[in-house]
Order: C-alpha cells, then sequence, then structure tokens
C-alpha cells in the first residue's frame, strides 16, 4: 500500500501541467504504462543481445522444435512485464474500479492472451518479412498493443 500511495503521488505531481489536457486516469495509464513499456523495453534489449544472440545465434533449438531470439526475448520479458504492468494497470490507473480482484486478473488474462497474439504476428510481420531491426519492431509493436490494451482495460478489464 505504501508503494501504492509513493507512485500515485510521484504521477500526480507530475499531472499538473497536463491537467488541462487529459483526465488524470489517462495521465496515470500513460505515465505507469510508459514505465512499463521502457521496463519492457530494456529487458527485451538484455535478452536479446546479451543472452540469446550472444548464447545461440540464429536459432534457439528446444528440442522438438525451434524459436528465433526475437522471439524468445518475447517469451521471457512478456510474463514479467505482464505482471507489474497488471498491478500498476489496478492500483495506479484503474484503481475506482468495484469489480473483483479475480474478474478483474481473468480479464486482464484475457487481453493479455489477445497481446500475446498481438506481438507474435507483428514481431514476425515486421522482423521476418519487413526486415525491420528486432529492438525498434519490438517498439512499434509496443505501441501498438498500449493503445489496444488501454481502451480493453477501460471498458472491460477494470470497468467502473
Amino acid at each position: 500500500m505504501k508503494l501504492q500511495l509513493f507512485l500515485l503521488r510521484i504521477i500526480d505531481f507530475f499531472y499538473t501541467p497536463f491537467r488541462c489536457f487529459c483526465p488524470l486516469q489517462v495521465f496515470r495509464y500513460g505515465f505507469s504504462g510508459g514505465a512499463n513499456m521502457l521496463l519492457d523495453w530494456v529487458l527485451y534489449f538484455i535478452f536479446y543481445h546479451a543472452i540469446f544472440i550472444a548464447t545461440s545465434g540464429d536459432v534457439i533449438s528446444l528440442g522438438i522444435t525451434a524459436i528465433s531470439p526475437h522471439i524468445a526475448a518475447f517469451i521471457v520479458v512478456f510474463p514479467i512485464t505482464t505482471l507489474t504492468g497488471f498491478w500498476l494497470a489496478r492500483n495506479i490507473s484503474f484503481n475506482e474500479s468495484q469489480l473483483r480482484g479475480r474478474t478483474q486478473l481473468i480479464r486482464y488474462i484475457t487481453v493479455v492472451f489477445a497481446n500475446i497474439l498481438i506481438n507474435y504476428f507483428c514481431l514476425k510481420l515486421f522482423i521476418e518479412v519487413w526486415q525491420f531491426y528486432p529492438t525498434p519492431s519490438k517498439m512499434l509493436t509496443t505501441v501498438i498493443t498500449v493503445i489496444f490494451s488501454f481502451f480493453m482495460q477501460k471498458f472491460f478489464t477494470f470497468k467502473a
């Protein structure tokens, strides 16, 4: 609870110059989502460049299947930032929702599965089909999923 109040005070302090441009909830979502997105990008960069490319090269063999380093980095990072994202959404951005925590979690996981599909297909398209660099591809994919997630969380997962 102390962490929640601390983060709310910091975010609300920075909201002051933006209050005429957007509602507090949108600002809180953007701020906490931006922090989570930055965490996602940093972790993706570290796992992709320092672990998967450095140790395995082009393909990671899992015995019965093989995956590319950019997908492996996504698979490792996604659960971490999903958990931090749920906590931030529930306690910072949409803390006025009266839905039970269990209901929120089930709905959040539904949105997460949709985001997994969006991430997978966007990364495949951007990197393998269009030959974009992996890290900027991940960043663009994140922007797409953030927009989708905001509307799903506001009107489905954490609706007031």
